[in-house]
């Protein structure tokens, strides 16, 4: 009996481990705290990927991202992906995506993004692919995106069955 117990805490703490997002790789640029920054491995010839994070504004007044840079790509964009009218429509936020004091924004799969366009090569898994952000009152901050799976759901290599899965969009054309 003593051996299931230290088994089953041993499960439970791998459990909890795991699903506890990574705190050792945030960012600190101002009020924000950028974390868990990733995208896909991009299949041969593929011309542009999805950059994910997300971001959280401890201050007391908004900040907004206004750019996105990348050596890697000749276009970088801040998206927004949603539906309108049973269709699902991409399109960048020229004005930019504000984060709220005290709010945290996502940036995932099937909503908010960032679009890297006109690869200069490919993502391969394992890869850490540097980009910079421009915020109005944070200034430049370089993170560097952990290239998961080209399947991948979530950073940390896609999730598991107590996630909620998003739509894969990787294939969709501009």
């Amino acid at each position: 009996m003593n051996k299931f117990l230290r088994i089953l805490s041993l499960a439970a703490l791998s459990a909890v481990m795991f699903a506890a997002p990574a705190r050792a790789e945030d960012i600190k640029a101002g009020d924000l705290v950028i974390s868990q920054a990733w995208s896909r491995a991009t299949p041969g010839g593929a011309k542009v990927a999805g950059g994910y994070l997300t971001i959280e504004n401890m201050g007391t007044a908004p900040d907004k991202l206004v750019s996105v840079s990348a050596d890697i790509a000749g276009k970088a964009d801040v998206h927004e992906m949603a539906m309108d009218n049973g269709v699902m429509k991409m399109r960048p936020l020229d004005k930019g995506l504000v984060i709220d004091p005290g709010k945290t924004v996502k940036l995932a799969p099937g909503g908010y993004h960032l679009m890297l366009q006109e690869l200069k090569g490919p993502f391969k898994q394992g890869d850490k692919v540097p980009v910079t952000l421009e915020f109005e009152k944070a200034g430049k901050v370089t993170v560097s995106l952990d290239v998961q799976g080209v399947g991948a759901q979530a950073p940390g290599g896609g999730g598991s069955m107590m996630m909620k899965k998003m739509p894969d969009h990787s294939g969709m054309k501009m």
